[in-house]
């Protein structure tokens, strides 16, 4: 926990809080280091500066902001699905999500822990007494743990000064304080009871170690930054070359500011044929540094782990498989800090039942049944995931078939739909056993949901059975709405439906 940590039997004083504060304080300049780089003001631009007839290019390449950036597109780019096997639970957390804006909430928090290496989220009630939460950095926020071998969160505190002096609160199980500075010292002043049942600041960590993604890489990416700098430099040198004049002697008012004019002038004989007038080229090093540069960006991207996307040869992947390979590590990264995250997500939920407001008393347990789902922000071959969902039918439930579908947000959301469907497909004629025409088949000039019916959508109810026209109207409708084309609706009836290609173009009108 470096070093926040408490015996837990010991009271929590003004003198103790000093002390963590003095402490936390310390180690703010690591916290400010990562947060300008990640800004772009890497330490190239805080170097000492060269002569002035020296060229003196600061370029900062920013691969802190890539590496953070991209590593959290592809980890939460995807919002979190919570789910509740009990929905009158799952309609409340997902109120209480949606409340509290909670796809925008993880993804700053993961974005900070990228950063700093963790974060914090805090956890009130609100004017209304509605439970809310927010993240917060490390910079002014910092939870101590016990000394016990479970390391159970003792305290929290947050902090800031105001006119030299400390103002904060102290947050225990129980107890909210306030910080008073005495000038002498520090007071704590009780504020109000907590009825969370634990502390209501919760860490998020990036990884064990409480590294940021780029912490690890932050020599390599200095090293850049000074390669390519000292690369753009000799740029400016050819440009700004001087020139040597060897053999004739210059007076006084051609020699005036020889560093500005860049002339260098040596002189014995006077003779016109042994006069040299030519620049000055210093030794070309451009395949060492080219060299240099690229194997300092190869070691970027291999020991962060997060994949160069923008690399040519990335979207060459002739599988699926084989982009996966090339997304491995990073794959590893994310499952890793998924852990993690599930962890925290599971206090910030354990701590909303604890309030009969929230959740119903005889209920508070439940959030050990909450699911997460994590999704990583790829591209999806959609028709293979039909292909695999469809493979599925009465192998799997139809909760575990419908999972597979990246483009099904909430699974008991879309059963719900699925069954809703079913219910008002009752209404439509029925079949006769074993056959796959209409007891009562419509003529053309009859109608169907208050339209008039025509010959594709006749033609799709003599071929399917009643619990399947709806979908297919849908996918008429939608083609003709122009929302999908005459291929993307063929593609849509063989593999959704189980339909011949020859089948489904008659549907179409292909």
């Amino acid at each position: 926990m470096d070093g926040f940590t408490f015996p837990k039997e010991e009271e929590i004083t003004g003198e103790v809080i000093k002390e963590f504060i003095d402490f936390h304080t310390a180690k703010k300049s690591r916290y400010i280091r990562l947060k300008n780089m990640y800004e772009g003001h890497h330490a190239i631009l805080d170097q000492e500066d060269k002569p002035d007839y020296k060229p003196d290019n600061r370029l900062v390449v920013n691969f802190a902001k890539y590496i953070v950036d991209t590593f959290n597109g592809f980890f939460i780019g995807i919002p979190v699905k919570t789910s509740h096997e009990k929905a009158d639970i799952n309609d409340r957390i997902d109120a209480f999500n949606k409340e509290n804006d909670m796809d925008d909430e993880i993804a700053e928090l993961s974005k900070m822990c990228s950063i700093y290496g963790h974060a914090y989220e805090f956890i009130w009630q609100d004017e209304k007494s509605k439970t809310r939460f927010t993240y917060n950095s490390p910079l002014d926020m910092f939870l101590v743990y016990d000394d016990t071998i479970a390391q159970n969160p003792l305290f929290g505190v947050r902090y800031y000064l105001e006119e030299g002096k400390i103002v904060g609160s102290v947050y225990t199980e129980t107890i909210e304080y306030n910080i008073i500075d005495t000038g002498k010292g520090l007071k704590l002043e009780e504020v109000q009871p907590l009825y969370y049942g634990e502390v209501p600041i919760i860490e998020y960590i990036e990884n064990e170690e409480r590294q940021s993604a780029f912490e690890h890489v932050e020599t390599l990416i200095n090293a850049y930054d000074k390669a390519i700098s000292e690369k753009t430099n000799d740029v400016d040198y050819f440009s700004d070359a001087y020139m040597k004049i060897l053999g004739a002697e210059l007076n006084e008012e051609q020699l005036k500011n020889i560093r500005d004019n860049r002339v260098i002038n040596l002189y014995g004989s006077s003779e016109a044929d042994k006069v040299i007038v030519e620049f000055m080229e210093k030794p070309n090093a451009d395949t060492t540094q080219e060299n240099l540069i690229n194997r300092l960006e190869k070691l970027i991207y291999q020991i962060s782990m997060v994949a160069n996307i923008s690399d040519e040869h990335f979207g060459n992947a002739a599988s699926g498989v084989s982009l996966e390979f090339k997304l491995q590590a990073m794959k590893n990264l994310a499952l890793m800090k998924e852990r993690k995250f599930k962890s925290s997500m599971s206090r910030r939920y354990k701590m909303f039942f604890q309030l009969p407001t929230n959740i119903p008393a005889g209920s508070k347990e439940e959030w050990c049944n909450i699911k997460y789902t994590f999704t990583r922000n790829l591209p999806r071959n959609i028709s293979d995931e039909a292909n695999t969902a469809k493979s599925l039918e009465g192998v799997v439930s139809k909760e575990t078939q419908l999972k597979v579908l990246s483009i099904v947000d909430n699974v008991k959301d879309e059963i719900a739909r699925l069954d809703k469907e079913k219910e008002e497909n009752n209404s439509y004629p029925s079949f006769g056993v074993g056959d796959n025409t209409l007891i009562n088949e419509p003529s053309e000039s009859e109608t169907i949901q208050g339209g008039v019916t025509d010959d594709i959508e006749l033609e799709a109810e003599k071929m399917l059975n009643g619990a399947q026209i709806s979908s297919v109207l849908k996918i008429i409708d939608s083609m003709r709405a122009g929302v999908i084309d005459k291929e993307q609706s063929i593609a849509l009836l063989v593999n959704g439906l189980k339909m011949s290609k020859e089948e489904a173009e008659e549907i179409v009108g292909a």
